[in-house]
């Protein structure tokens, strides 16, 4: 079934020049990171799974502009899928808990986890579960590999990225105590928005946030804040908005991140962007 995806995949791909440098190059940078590996062992493990895959093109991000979607419940000959048969785990995170610490902090920053799934490692003994097929051309030799890390598309996979921030939280608590209840409190997926009080407290904050993740290969990016001051610092040297200051005193962001929608207020009540599309009766 998987090959049988593939090879419709590549219809599209040998019509479209764009999404096919696109989906290659999405792959050859997971490669490269050491995210997915070639399948050389000539003999087949007793348990595996093939995961159909196909891209979903997303032009207003700055960075990425195609993401591959792993689709773990595309059903086997069995008419199960791998999603229909894995723990999937509590995820328990309350957003108005969230966005109501947010609003009370006098300087308020947004940042986000960089690949933080692909920066969690399954088990080798499970990773030939999470197998994929690929070919460089339509004609040319399908290849097996496999994922070996958290895979967007999977059912556990947002269990597996919070509980590994928990544990960090708990692992690094005594390096690190600031972030240790910002990381348990703080976080919707792999967005962070969190703040403190004072300038000099945020700035801590900043910094032991950063170390804390780095510890387990994580990297903070995409920084925003209400603070050109937290936006100006070494720390932030990736910042993805600029801001302008309006009438109001407020300072805007654009982001598309679930969270960092957020508008960032110096004074005003809390603002959420939103866009309803039109309907025709």
């Amino acid at each position: 079934m998987a090959v049988r995806q593939l090879n419709s995949l590549w219809k599209r791909l040998s019509r479209d020049s764009e999404y096919l440098s696109l989906y290659t190059d999405f792959l050859r940078e997971y490669e490269d990171l050491c995210h997915l590996e070639r399948v050389v062992e000539s003999s087949e493990p007793p348990t595996q799974y093939y995961i159909p895959h196909h891209g979903v093109l997303r032009p207003d991000k700055l960075t990425t502009k195609l993401r591959v979607v792993f689709n773990a419940s595309y059903p086997t000959t069995t008419g199960i899928s791998l999603n229909d048969i894995l723990m999937k785990g509590d995820v328990i995170e309350d957003v108005f808990q969230t966005i109501s610490r947010f609003r009370r902090h006098k300087f308020a920053f947004t940042t986000d986890i960089q690949k933080m799934y692909r920066q969690i490692l399954i088990d080798p003994d499970q990773q030939d579960l999470q197998r994929i097929v690929w070919k460089t051309g339509p004609n040319e030799e399908v290849s097996a590999y496999r994922l070996k890390t958290v895979t967007y598309g999977m059912s556990n996979a947002p269990f597996l990225a919070i509980r590994t921030l928990q544990q960090l939280s708990e692992d690094e608590k005594s390096r690190f105590p600031l972030p240790s209840e910002v990381l348990l409190h703080d976080t919707y997926m792999d967005d962070i928005v969190s703040g403190a009080p004072d300038l000099e407290t945020a700035r801590r904050l900043q910094s032991q946030l950063r170390d804390a993740l780095k510890s387990c290969g994580m990297t903070l990016h995409k920084w925003s804040s209400n603070s050109p001051e937290l936006l100006n610092s070494s720390l932030s040297t990736d910042v993805e908005h600029s801001f302008s200051v309006d009438t109001d005193l407020s300072v805007r962001t654009e982001s598309v991140g679930s969270l960092s929608r957020i508008v960032l207020c110096l004074r005003c009540p809390f603002q959420l962007n939103h866009h309803i599309p039109s309907v025709k009766c």
